[in-house]
C-alpha cells in the first residue's frame, strides 16, 4: 500500500484544465500542472468547445502534476473531477460525441430559453417548479436549440451529459451526475433532488431524452474505478476510485472549506460567482439567485456574472498590457475611475438578468479619458455586478462575516482592496488559488474513507486541506467604502437605462 494517501483533483475550466496532487494525511499539495483549451465562437453568442482539447488537456495537465510532485501515479487513491457547470455534451450509442460542447456562457439559445420560461410560467413558475429560473446558459434551452438546429443529431442522442459527466464517463464508462452539477440543467428540482422527466417529456414526446438522463448519484459515492486502458494511458493506478465530482461552484465551495453557514465564497474566474452553503433548500423568490444543491450534502445560493476575467482580459489585450502593468494602472486612477464608468456586459449578462445587453463605456471627458482610469473601471464595473449579486444574497438572509477569494483575480492585492471596499467587508484568499480542482481531490479522499470505512469526515479533510493565506487578508478602508458607495449608485443608474 502507499505511504500517503495521495489524490488527484482535476478542474475543466472553460481557459483550461488545472490538475493538483493532494497529500490528504498531510493536507499538502504536493504537484500542480495545467494545460490550455480554445474557445469556438461566433457573433450570434456561440461559445462552444471540442471535448477531444479537454481529454489532452487532462492527459498533460495530470502528466505535469505528477512529475510536479514527484509521484508515481500508482499511488494515486483517487480522483475527483470538477468541471465547467451547464454545458452540454451528446453522445451517441457508441459512446462517440456528436458535436461540440455548448458552454454555460453560450447564448446561442437565448430564443428557446424564453419559449421554455413562458411555458413554464414565466419567472415564478420557473422556481415553484424547479426552485431555479432557467437562464440561456442553461443544459435545458441547449437541448431544445440541439432540436431545431440539428435535428440529425438530436436524433442519435444516447447520453445527455454535463461536462464533468462526460469526463467521469471518459474515465469509468460510467454515465452519473450528481445533484449539484445536476442544478444547473433547467430539468432538475433542486428541492427534491430529481430529474423533471415531464420536462424533457415535454420537448420530445418519444421518450428519448428521458432515456439518455445519466443516473443521479450522492455526493460521497463513487462513480467507479479507471476503465483499464484509460488508467494505463494516464499512468495511474487502475483501483483509483473516481468521486461523484461536481460543477466547478461546488467543488470551490469545498475547496475554500465553505460547507457549513457562515462564510461566502467568491470567485474572479472568467466568470464571477458568489456563493454560500445552506443547509435547507430555501429558494430565493428573486430570479437571480441560484438555489443549487451543493456537493457536500446540502445547498449552495448562488449568482453567477457573465463577465469578469474574460473582460478585464479583454481591456488588457486592446492596450497590450501585461497583468503587472495593469494592475499597475488601476493602482493609479482613483476610485470611481474619475467618472468613467464601464458596462462589462461584452458576453451579454446574467445577473442582473440583461442577456443582449453589450458592453458600454460613459462618462468619458478630453481630461479622463486615460489608460489608467479604463484599467479602473472594467475593474471596478465588473465588482459592481458582483456586489449587486452579494446584497442579493444578503437580502436571503445568508451571513457574510468573511468573503473567501479565489480565481485568477484574487492574485491581485489592489483588486483584493477593491473588493473589500466595495464589499465593506473583510477579504482573504485559500493558499490554493485552484479551489476547485483542490475541492475535486477532497471529495476523492472523502469519497475513498467512507467506501473504505475510514474516519475522515468531509469536515476533517477541509480543515486540514484547506487554509487561508494570511498574508491575503484585506480589511475595508472606511473612506475608500464611502467613496465606493457613490461609484456603485451611479452604476446602478447605468445598469437602470438598460
Amino acid at each position: 500500500m502507499p505511504t500517503q494517501p495521495l489524490y488527484l483533483g482535476i478542474d475543466c475550466g472553460t481557459q483550461g484544465t488545472k490538475a493538483i496532487i493532494l497529500d490528504a494525511a498531510s493536507g499538502q499539495v504536493l504537484g500542480e500542472g495545467a494545460a490550455a483549451h480554445t474557445l469556438i465562437t461566433a457573433a450570434n453568442g456561440r461559445r462552444e468547445q471540442d471535448t477531444t482539447q479537454w481529454l489532452e488537456a487532462f492527459k498533460l495537465a495530470t502528466r505535469r502534476a505528477l512529475l510536479d510532485a514527484n509521484v508515481d501515479g500508482q499511488a494515486i487513491l483517487g480522483i475527483g473531477v470538477s468541471g465547467q457547470q451547464h454545458g452540454l455534451v451528446l453522445l451517441d450509442d457508441q459512446g462517440h460525441v456528436l458535436r461540440p460542447a455548448k458552454l454555460w456562457c453560450d447564448t446561442e439559445s437565448t430564443p428557446q430559453n424564453q419559449r421554455l420560461l413562458a411555458y413554464l410560467g414565466g419567472e415564478t413558475g420557473s422556481l415553484e417548479r424547479l426552485g431555479v429560473v432557467i437562464a440561456p446558459g442553461y443544459t435545458l434551452s441547449k437541448l431544445l436549440w440541439t432540436k431545431e438546429h440539428h435535428p440529425e443529431v438530436f436524433s442519435r442522442i444516447a447520453h445527455i451529459l454535463l461536462p464533468h459527466d462526460y469526463l467521469n464517463h471518459w474515465l469509468t464508462g460510467r454515465s452519473c451526475s450528481e445533484y449539484g452539477d445536476a442544478s444547473g440543467t433547467g430539468y432538475f428540482n433542486v428541492r427534491t433532488r430529481q430529474w423533471d422527466l415531464q420536462l424533457l417529456r415535454d420537448i420530445d414526446p418519444s421518450g428519448h431524452l428521458e432515456a439518455a438522463l445519466p443516473q443521479l448519484i450522492e455526493a460521497h459515492e463513487p462513480v467507479g474505478t479507471l476503465l483499464p486502458a484509460i488508467a494505463q494511458e494516464l499512468g495511474l493506478n487502475p483501483w483509483a476510485r473516481v468521486s461523484s465530482g461536481g460543477g466547478d461552484n461546488m467543488m470551490g465551495a469545498i475547496g475554500t472549506g465553505n460547507i457549513q453557514p457562515g462564510a461566502i465564497t467568491m470567485s474572479l474566474g472568467s466568470s464571477g460567482t458568489v456563493y454560500a452553503y445552506a443547509d435547507q433548500p430555501r429558494v430565493s423568490p428573486d430570479a437571480s439567485v441560484a438555489t443549487f444543491c451543493s456537493s457536500s450534502g446540502g445547498w449552495l445560493p448562488l449568482i453567477c456574472t457573465m463577465n469578469l476575467t474574460n473582460a478585464t482580459g479583454a481591456v488588457r489585450e486592446l492596450l497590450d498590457l501585461d497583468i503587472a502593468q495593469f494592475n499597475a494602472l488601476v493602482a493609479q486612477a482613483p476610485i470611481g475611475a474619475e467618472g468613467v464608468s464601464l458596462l462589462p456586459f461584452f458576453n451579454g449578462e446574467r445577473v442582473p438578468a440583461l442577456p443582449h445587453a453589450t458592453g458600454s463605456l460613459t462618462g468619458l471627458t478630453m481630461t479622463n479619458l486615460t489608460k489608467a482610469n479604463l484599467c479602473r473601471a472594467v475593474v471596478e464595473g465588473t465588482t459592481f455586478g458582483l456586489r449587486y449579486g452579494l446584497d442579493l444574497l444578503r437580502n436571503n438572509g445568508l451571513q457574510s462575516r468573511s468573503i473567501r477569494l479565489i480565481g485568477g483575480g484574487s492574485k491581485s492585492p489592489v483588486w483584493r482592496q477593491i473588493v473589500a471596499d466595495i464589499m465593506n467587508t473583510p477579504v482573504v484568499c485559500t493558499r490554493h488559488s485552484e479551489a476547485a480542482a483542490l475541492g475535486a481531490a477532497i471529495q476523492a479522499a472523502w469519497c475513498t474513507a467512507r467506501a473504505n470505512g475510514g474516519e475522515d469526515s468531509l469536515e476533517d479533510l477541509c480543515e486540514r486541506c484547506v487554509s487561508l493565506d494570511p498574508a491575503s487578508e484585506t480589511l475595508p478602508v472606511a473612506a475608500n467604502v464611502a467613496a465606493f458607495q457613490q461609484a456603485y449608485e451611479r452604476y446602478q443608474q447605468h445598469v437602470a437605462t438598460l
